[in-house]
């Protein structure tokens, strides 16, 4: 393993050394006067970036994509064989017995299915209410980022707090005066997902509510002063200057809300555990590495996600222009 980094980090410099080359060449070629000094400055900047990424970035991808082609076990490191697309065909074979691997991958399509346009609409929808220029609107702006800022995991064990099965729990607490429950919301196999999916779009809005509003003061005023003049109601400028003016913002946020909620894993692993109607693709993969220690398996499952969202990614990027 250590003389695969090896070599890897040689091509490596070997690459980021002919890319200096090339900017030098194209430098020369253009008649621009190419300081030395200033450009070795700036790469000493680039290299603690640099080494942090090829050490934590790089280098864990390249040995994901090779232990997916191999029957690696953590017991067993020194003990590695070639096993071509085997754990790719025993991935689709599970898929096709609706196996646990079925579970996840409809598990995650749910939640991100859900997530996305509620969190993304959450967002917007206090990025309009706080960029209003009334007093005491940064108070509530500060209230809706402030789960933003707290811990995933605290996050979830709060909620747990809230949902929990007996009379303790908030919400049971809540609906035990109207002669209702308790309920165990997170057995429930129609509705765990639903509360996690819930949690997630609360506890990330703030963050996207911050790029909205961002985006809303780049549109400039006279554009709504216009419409109002000609008679055009909020709605009509929402459409037609809101929602043009947050094109560009949209998409980021619609491609990093979906990568993110298509890495969930924390929030079912913290709140049910590892269970059929909630576990997904990232929680299965995590467990066939960490709990049955099969990394090759475990690494074709990271390949076969990466493959999906990046496939998925391009095809939003298309559609959404």
């Amino acid at each position: 393993m250590t003389t695969i980094a090896i070599i890897i980090l040689v091509v490596f410099v070997l690459v980021l050394a002919a890319l200096i080359c090339i900017d030098i060449v194209k430098a020369k070629r253009a008649n621009v006067q190419y300081h030395i000094k200033q450009c070795i400055a700036g790469y000493l900047m680039m290299a603690p970036a640099i080494v942090l990424a090829f050490i934590f970035v790089m280098l864990p991808i390249l040995f994901s994509l090779g232990y997916a082609f191999t029957d690696y076990h953590m017991y067993y490191p020194n003990d590695i064989h070639f096993t071509g697309f085997s754990n790719f065909t025993e991935l689709f074979e599970e898929i096709s017995n609706k196996g646990e691997l079925y579970m996840a991958i409809k598990n995650t399509a749910i939640f991100v299915v859900l997530v996305v346009p509620l969190q993304i609409g959450l967002a917007l929808f206090l990025a309009l209410f706080t960029n209003r220029k009334k007093r005491g609107v940064k108070v509530f702006k500060v209230c809706f980022f402030a789960p933003v800022v707290i811990s995933l995991t605290v996050t979830s064990f709060l909620w747990l707090q809230i949902l929990a099965p007996n009379e303790s729990g908030l919400l049971n607490s809540f609906l035990g005066n109207f002669g209702i429950g308790p309920i165990d919301f997170l057995a429930d196999r129609e509705t765990a997902m639903l509360w996690i999916v819930l949690l997630s779009a609360w506890q990330g809005c703030g963050y996207q509510m911050l790029i909205f509003s961002s985006g809303l003061t780049n549109i400039r005023d006279d554009l709504y002063e216009a419409a109002s003049l000609d008679g055009a109601r909020g709605w009509d400028k929402f459409v037609n200057i809101t929602v043009p003016g947050l094109k560009s913002t949209f998409l980021y946020i619609v491609i990093t809300v979906f990568v993110g909620a298509c890495r969930v894993m924390i929030q079912p692993m913290l709140m049910t555990g590892y269970e059929l109607h909630t576990v997904t693709l990232s929680y299965y993969m995590y467990q066939m590495g960490y709990g049955s220690k099969l990394i090759g398996l475990s690494s074709a499952v990271a390949l076969m996600m990466t493959i999906i969202i990046g496939l998925i990614t391009l095809v939003q990027r298309k559609v959404l222009k």
